[in-house]
């Protein structure tokens, strides 16, 4: 369903004359799978979801998502993913059912349709007490909903979560995970970036650690413990990136 292929992605420096942000970045995730992106800030995580969601254009290799190529076929590729990140902004003066029904308009949703799958969105999401709250009134956790409502009104079958839980309480980030859980049971495939050890491990199905624009491993959560001889996957996670960091000063 995501098909990466040996992307890479260059930016013009001034100083340097070209950044590598991503250096031959190679993975694939499938429906009903959860893929862990990790990496500390600056390892090239976003500019790879961007890519995905067509914001940015691949210096080279190639990507798909559901079938189609993000440079040749981008717009149906954006009719087949929902993103949602930490900063996702709400409509102050718009309600939460305003917001969401908008969204489905946007993506060509007739009315009926639209009304039925919003139906479904709400009770899944457990909305209904706060369908008529406007933007500028909402708690964090309400906007957090309404962010995914909006992601998945389409009923998209490719979904990124961009380090959506960042700023988020306990409780409202344990919703979002619940809600990610439910959306692999519904045959989803879905990307989460995030570096929060706890949540890859009660989420992520597939594992990719990130560093400076490259993969370092990746594989199953057994897979990599078993690889690296470690029991919790942040230890795993802290000696790779740490050992990236000594070779680094060595040359």
């Amino acid at each position: 369903m995501i098909v990466v292929d040996n992307l890479c992605k260059n930016y013009p420096d001034l100083e340097q004359g070209e950044v590598k942000a991503v250096a031959g970045v190679s993975f694939q995730c499938e429906p009903g799978e959860i893929y862990g992106l990790l990496g500390p800030n600056g390892a090239g995580k976003t500019t790879v979801l961007r890519t995905l969601a067509t914001l940015l254009k691949p210096t080279s290799g190639k990507v798909t998502v559901a079938g189609y190529d993000v440079e040749t076929e981008a717009e149906m590729v954006r009719r087949s993913i929902g993103f949602v990140s930490n900063n996702t902004s709400n409509y102050d003066r718009m309600s939460a059912r305003e917001m969401v029904e908008f969204f489905g308009r946007l993506h060509g949703m007739s009315e009926e349709e639209l009304r039925e799958r919003a139906e479904l969105v709400y009770r899944q999401l457990q909305m209904k007490g706060f369908l008529e709250v406007t933007g500028g009134k909402m708690s964090t956790g309400m906007k957090q909903k309404v962010s995914i409502a909006r992601a998945i009104i389409h009923n998209p079958p490719v979904l990124i979560f961009d380090e959506a839980t960042v700023g988020l309480d306990v409780l409202v980030g344990r919703s979002l995970q619940n809600t990610v859980l439910n959306l692999r049971e519904q045959g989803k495939c879905i990307l989460y970036s995030t570096h929060h050890m706890n949540e890859v491990e009660r989420v992520c199905d597939q594992v990719a650690i990130m560093y400076k624009g490259r993969i370092l491993c990746e594989g199953t959560q057994e897979e990599l413990r078993e690889q690296f001889d470690k029991v919790e996957l942040e230890d795993l996670f802290f000696d790779l990136i740490e050992q990236q960091m000594g070779l680094e000063c060595e040359a």
